[in-house]
């Protein structure tokens, strides 16, 4: 069942755009691949996105000492001997502002800047789950190659060395998405073989690897070749609020860590008539993510050790707002408050703006060149705060890439937007065929913000 809070409903702000996305929470199928939150390279995209570099060098102070305990009910992460239920994020910055929310864990997907990492994280009264990257086959990285996984492995041995005392240390992360499909043994026996380095190396923290949804054959390569591995962490988007029924359908029978979730992914929703993804507003965003966090992580409290919500800051995945709970000046958006609220039993102070409504007669239509057209959102502040609304015109990104790779963000065409009064906007298409968004930002003034964009082409 989907589960709705009742909130203070300010008088609408009229603002209305070419289609209207109702703020309801929409339940669809199970994503076919989770994406990934990788970088080019050796780390995510995700650990990196925007904000200040945090923290320094890590200092030495009594060292954390990390169990998964089975109990008669089922299983119970320990940290220090008490009681630790995972209230995270991945990425890592603004931690100042993440601490305010009642997180209490920060996700990386590699071992880059983790100094600086895990000093922010102390810092602020966090814990760190330190991934570890492990070479993907669809970037070329080949585990037939003995000398090179060989490679991989002892590469990391100096970095748990490293870090394996310090204080902010959670669990050590073996891998993200490095599965694929699933079907190739010697990747699953790599893993363990890390896992199993690590764990002779540091016996304080647990060793978990993290996969791209289930997938057929997952479960069961993980039984027949990973028994080092601890926890099992999932990126899961569309398919997370059933995630616990088929984890229990196909016999896990160890703990698990949601280490990816938010709306719905590219790959999982509506798309217009040239296939560009339909992305819902921030509000239906946030109502979608926190009903399945009841469902999956709440609901199940002697298995799920926890979540961790992607992305804390911004990123470039198909949109430039896609999967941050953060605009790029640091607004946080509407997930953010669900968190605080489902974190901490109490809505922060001040409230960000929900958005009802984008409505343009625009919207998911081929249009002509240099055409005049209006769009109109619809939004209220619950402290009845003023809104500021802006609005731009960006291309459609041609550098789309699987699994979260990094992208370059497309352009953006200032001379597109012809006037902005109040909620409304008169935009003019572009001269150049090809497609097109116009995004909109409802800002409160106070750091809280709202978007929603839609998809327009021009020409044939």
């Amino acid at each position: 069942m989907l589960l709705f809070r009742r909130r203070n409903c300010a008088p609408l702000v009229a603002i209305a755009t070419s289609f209207t996305y109702l703020c309801a929470v929409h339940l669809l199928g199970c994503r076919a691949q989770a994406a990934g939150a990788q970088a080019a390279g050796a780390q995510a995209a995700g650990a990196s996105a925007g904000g200040a570099p945090i923290g320094s060098a890590p200092g030495a102070s009594r060292p954390s000492v990390v169990k998964v305990e089975k109990t008669a009910r089922g299983f119970r992460l320990l940290r220090n001997g008490q009681p630790y239920h995972i209230k995270g994020v991945g990425g890592t910055t603004h931690l100042d502002k993440l601490k305010t929310t009642g997180a209490n864990s920060v996700r990386t997907w590699g071992i880059d800047n983790l100094d600086r990492v895990l000093a922010g994280a102390r810092s602020n009264g966090l814990t760190v789950c330190a991934g570890i990257w492990m070479g993907h086959e669809r970037h070329g990285f080949n585990y037939s190659d003995a000398a090179a996984v060989a490679k991989q492995k002892e590469s990391v041995r100096a970095d748990v060395m490293k870090y394996k005392d310090d204080p902010a240390l959670l669990f050590w992360a073996v891998g993200n998405e490095m599965e694929g499909d699933g079907k190739n043994p010697l990747v699953w026996q790599a893993v363990n073989d890390m896992a199993r380095m690590i764990k002779q190396i540091d016996p304080n923290h647990p060793t978990m690897t993290v996969i791209a949804e289930l997938g057929p054959g997952k479960i069961d390569a993980l039984k027949k070749y990973c028994p080092d591995i601890d926890v099992l962490g999932v990126n899961a988007y569309g398919g997370m609020g059933s995630l616990a029924d088929r984890l229990t359908e196909q016999g896990w029978d160890k703990p698990f860590v949601v280490t990816e979730y938010g709306t719905l992914g590219p790959w999982e929703g509506g798309n217009a008539p040239w296939g560009a993804p339909i992305e819902w507003t921030s509000t239906q965003k946030a109502d979608f993510a926190i009903g399945n966090y009841h469902r999956t992580v709440e609901s199940n409290p002697d298995w799920c050790l926890g979540s961790y919500a992607f992305l804390w800051g911004n990123k470039q995945e198909r949109t430039s707002t896609w999967f941050g709970l953060l605009l790029k000046d640091g607004s946080k958006l509407a997930m953010v408050d669900e968190l605080t609220y489902a974190w901490t039993g109490q809505w922060p102070a001040n409230r960000v703006p929900r958005l009802v409504a984008l409505e343009s007669e625009a919207n998911l239509k081929r249009l002509p060149p240099a055409t005049r057209y209006t769009a109109n959102v619809k939004a209220y502040d619950p402290e009845g705060d003023p809104l500021q609304v802006t609005w731009e015109v960006r291309s459609e990104t041609t550098d789309a890439r699987g699994g979260g790779d990094a992208e370059q963000e497309p352009p953006a065409h200032p001379d597109a937007i012809i006037e902005s009064k109040g909620t409304t906007v008169t935009f003019q298409t572009p001269q150049a065929e090809g497609n097109y968004r116009l995004f909109v930002f409802v800002r409160d003034g106070k750091g809280g913000a709202a978007t929603a964009n839609m998809p327009f082409a021009v020409g044939k």
